[in-house]
């Protein structure tokens, strides 16, 4: 059991947490949360053993193997295998000690085979390789040096080698970062079934969700253990707010009785003693704090300047590189009002398919279409790399901005980001990898996308930037098409899934639970073959003749021309989602009115009545609206079929 002793702990001057009390018991499975900057990081520590407290105690029981995943994993000659397998430590001294046995006795071989078996040493090379297969490695990069693999790659191998350890208790501190959804959906069933004691820090709802059943939360210096999961959580510490601002608010009120009596009656000797009594009353009342939450991250995407339908098109596209051919006949039409996610495995094309729409990477066959209005906002981990280290944000965005553009307006803007003071003015080289996706971010709305191409967007993003993300994405007014491993932010983004898999794109017939599904029996027909390479993937379309000028100024009129035709439809479909939107907000309101109680008292019966009215009529006008605009968007479909 891990036990806190009245723990307080300071960094730099600063006290992150003061008096915290508690005990986590054996098994738990614990979620560690709150703001960046709070200490999560610092508790790692100090559970690890490396910070001593500055009050109280911390302790573990001293037989505990304590395992953490270390953040950096360096560029070593060592094979795949080799580097997770020296996970378990004992394993590995072992075997050290056995490949050098002409320098031992006979006994001491004798020991250390016994002890060997104890441990199932000889069925370890098979358990990391089941670690590796979960991970997403391939049998054959099993014996890759460790050097080999990418920076993203070689985080999964640390994890893996994390997961290698026999540990009574694992530390992990954003395990999903470089994870896309099938190997998060592994570890998820890992971590269920890991019988240890688990500290996890993450910023993935869902990742919370199916793996914790306690929740510790730091929040204004203090430490609050919760039970349940993080959707528990949220609710427990909604609840415990509301009380503890009623709390407030009603001291606030006894405090002021109590102060007024003392004032007056204080100087008349009839009452002085009552007075007294209530000074007394008044300095032995524990002061209660108002019920603070840091204030919410919020941002929103500017209105895009100018729009046109399709913003986008691949027509029979053959994706890849060089003459390694990722996936064929590609056919992707992305319109202002596309919400798009792309699902697939690891390495099955999704980020190739990405920097293809973007143009980063040309087609090996077929054609791309941009419209003449086309206004990408791009945001990919190397996007943050490429941010100007030597730079400040400020300086940043002023090299994009129009010179017209006052300074006090880039800052307010900045300040929307989370900059503020002298983080404006500081060079981005030193920022933490929330504050570069959120400079990345910030320089991306700034130029008014209207198709947003996102891959992988949260990763280094704290719980209130990526719900402020989500938020801003379902208002923005342009296309989006987005690659995440988060589900919470898919689902409540995209509403057409298309699925990246074998070298082609289909539309994906169901929800995330369903992909979740489907990628559970993926793996489970992968690990049949033994993890083998697919085969080269062979393109199916077919070379079409280059299309001479003559018949692209002639494409080009009819474009125009299908565009006159449809334009008054379009038109309308504009005006409709307008009324819709108009309509929706004061619906809400109404019904959250007639939710009060005290509208329901004779007193307030023609209140009711007219607000019951116009709850009627919003209704009818709403239903209209929508059967309007499921008319005209039919209507617009038969046309443009009729153009083919």
């Amino acid at each position: 059991m891990i036990q806190l002793d009245q723990l307080s702990i300071r960094r730099g001057g600063r006290i992150l947490f003061k008096k915290a009390s508690m005990q986590l018991h054996p098994g738990w499975k614990i979620g560690l949360t709150g703001v960046n900057g709070a200490g999560k990081s610092t508790l790692f520590s100090a559970l690890l053993g490396n910070m001593s407290a500055d009050e109280g105690s911390l302790s573990r029981p001293a037989v505990w193997t304590v395992a953490h995943m270390a953040q950096e994993v360096e560029a070593l000659d060592m094979a795949a295998l080799d580097f997770v397998l020296s996970g378990d430590e004992e394993y590995w001294e072992i075997q050290a000690k056995l490949e050098q046995s002409d320098q031992l006795s006979d006994h001491d071989i004798a020991h250390l085979h016994g002890r060997f078996d104890e441990i199932n040493g000889y069925s370890a090379p098979a358990k990391a390789a089941q670690l590796m297969a979960g991970l997403g490695f391939f049998e054959y990069q099993l014996k890759l040096a460790v050097s080999s693999f990418s920076g993203g790659w070689r985080m999964r191998l640390n994890l893996a080698r994390t997961l290698m350890s026999r540990s009574d208790l694992l530390l992990l501190d954003e395990p999903t970062n470089h994870l896309d959804l099938d190997a998060i959906l592994w570890l998820e069933d890992w971590l269920n079934a890991y019988e240890g004691t688990l500290v996890l820090i993450s910023h993935d709802r869902d990742f919370l969700d199916a793996v914790t059943d306690h929740i510790l939360h730091i929040e204004n210096q203090e430490l609050t253990l919760y039970t349940g999961n993080y959707s528990t959580f949220e609710r427990t510490r909604s609840e415990r707010l509301a009380q503890q601002q009623q709390a407030y608010e009603k001291q606030l009120e006894t405090r002021a009785h109590l102060q007024k009596y003392i004032d007056r009656f204080k100087a008349q000797a009839t009452k002085a003693r009552q007075a007294q009594s209530r000074i007394k009353q008044l300095e032995r009342m524990q002061e209660l704090s108002a019920a603070h939450v840091d204030t919410p991250f919020t941002f929103s995407f500017r209105e895009p300047s100018k729009m046109s339908s399709p913003l986008l098109t691949l027509e029979h596209a053959d994706i890849g590189y060089g003459e390694k051919l990722i996936a064929t006949n590609i056919q992707i039409q992305i319109t202002p009002s596309s919400r798009i996610g792309l699902l697939g495995m690891n390495g099955a094309g999704k980020s190739t398919l990405i920097k293809s729409l973007v143009g980063d990477l040309l087609l090996l066959k077929g054609l791309r279409h941009p419209s003449e209005l086309l206004n990408i906002g791009y945001f990919a981990q190397h996007q943050m790399d490429a941010l100007d280290g030597q730079a400040s944000p400020m300086l940043q965005l002023a090299r994009i901005a129009d010179k017209k553009i006052s300074e006090a307006s880039l800052r307010s803007f900045l300040g929307s980001f989370g900059f503020s003071g002298e983080r404006m003015d500081t060079p981005s080289e030193s920022f933490s990898g929330g504050e570069r996706a959120r400079l990345a971010l910030a320089l991306i709305v700034w130029q008014r996308p209207n198709v947003l191409i996102l891959d992988e967007p949260t990763n280094h993003l704290d719980l209130d930037m990526r719900h402020a993300l989500t938020m801003a994405l379902q208002d923005f007014q342009g296309a989006v098409v987005l690659v995440s491993h988060e589900r919470q932010l898919i689902a409540s983004v995209c509403d057409e899934l298309l699925l990246v898999h074998d070298g082609r794109m289909t539309e994906f017939e169901g929800d995330l639970q369903d992909y979740a599904n489907w990628l559970r029996q993926a793996r489970t027909q992968i690990m049949k073959q033994g993890q083998q390479p697919a085969a080269p993937i062979q393109s199916v379309v077919v070379d079409v003749p280059a299309i001479s000028k003559v018949d692209k100024e002639a494409q080009r009129k009819e474009a125009a021309r299908r565009r006159d035709i449809t334009r008054p439809v379009r038109k309308k479909i504009e005006q409709c989602e307008a009324r819709i939107e108009k309509l929706q907000p004061r619906l809400e309101t109404l019904e959250t009115e007639l939710g009060d109680s005290s509208l329901y008292d004779n007193d307030r019966k023609n209140e009711l009545l007219k607000l019951m009215n116009e709850q009627t009529e919003l209704k009818l006008a709403l239903a209209e609206a929508e059967e309007q605009l499921l008319e005209l968007m039919m209507g617009l479909e038969e046309l443009e079929q009729s153009f083919q």
